[in-house]
């Protein structure tokens, strides 16, 4: 499993009963996690005085408890030199996947020891933490995103770690329509980072399935790498993926065309209290030689 053990401004601080108990900066947030099917060891004051709890609704969503009275719309945490907003949302989500620092802390290395110019595709790019480590490592960023609202999210992210004026392109739009336009315009990328959905519909009704569309979206992607690339990452939270699954598809996309290396696995974070860690996900990662 690969940790993101490297926070100070976050923890899970303990888990149970389907719950996760979390820092965030000078925060602390109970949210709901299928994966935590083990009981509460001890159910002690900081179970108790969390700023925030986010309680699911059996008819499907949920809502916020607010404890605190004092807890900010959203507040700033860091992650070594990146800053980045946190907001509880109506989704139980904050804006930020801590796990990914993991990988944040690859990328970066990857960029700053390429000794290149490297331009990197982020797609499916949320709130970009990825747009953000990889800008701040030197590369040239596209960030590509449905969501007019997480595009900003991500602008404002970049402004919070200094990288206002870092060689970042925002993009509002269909991912796969985007990918396909930059086909047609003959525009390569040395770095692709993917986080495709389990589901989803596009503004036509086009529906994606990712057990049915990712090889074929994956193979698209390729067409758009430069003649040396330096690293395509798939990251995954559908439930029952096995990292098995991306190898495979990693092996017939990436290793047959550029050859290189693939590591594929679970991605987590460290429990405080336990001991343990808590799996986020799964995640592919294909690097070359």
């Amino acid at each position: 499993m690969y940790i993101a053990d490297q926070w100070t401004d976050f923890e899970v601080i303990d888990t149970g009963e389907g719950d996760k108990l979390e820092r965030w900066g000078n925060y602390v947030l109970r949210r709901p996690d299928p994966q935590i099917i083990w009981p509460i060891q001890e159910l002690d004051e900081q179970w108790r005085k969390a700023d925030a709890h986010y309680h699911r609704s059996n008819s499907g969503g949920g809502e916020w408890q607010i404890k605190n009275p004092k807890l900010p719309e959203r507040w700033t945490i860091s992650y070594k030199e990146l800053r980045f907003h946190i907001k509880p949302t109506s989704f139980k989500h904050t804006g930020l996947f801590p796990e990914q620092a993991a990988n944040w802390s690859w990328m970066m290395d990857k960029i700053r020891l390429a000794n290149r110019p490297i331009r990197v595709l982020n797609l499916f790019a949320y709130s970009g933490g990825a747009t953000v480590a990889c800008a701040a490592a030197g590369a040239e960023v596209c960030h590509v995103d449905a969501s007019k609202g997480m595009v900003q999210w991500a602008k404002e992210n970049a402004q919070l770690s200094g990288l206002e004026d870092a060689p970042i392109r925002y993009i509002t739009d269909d991912v796969f329509k985007f990918v396909q336009r930059e086909q047609r315009r003959g525009r390569t990328y040395d770095a692709i980072i993917m986080d495709p959905p389990s589901y989803g519909r596009g503004p036509k009704g086009e529906t994606w399935k990712l057990e049915e569309n990712l090889f074929p979206f994956l193979q698209s992607c390729t067409s758009i790498l430069s003649d040396n690339p330096l690293f395509l990452l798939i990251n995954s939270y559908t439930t029952g993926l096995s990292p098995t699954v991306l190898e495979h598809l990693l092996t017939m996309s990436m290793q047959k065309k550029y050859g290189g290396e693939i590591n594929c696995g679970e991605i987590g974070l460290p429990i405080t209290k336990s001991g343990l860690a808590l799996p986020c996900g799964i995640l592919g990662r294909w690097e070359s030689n």
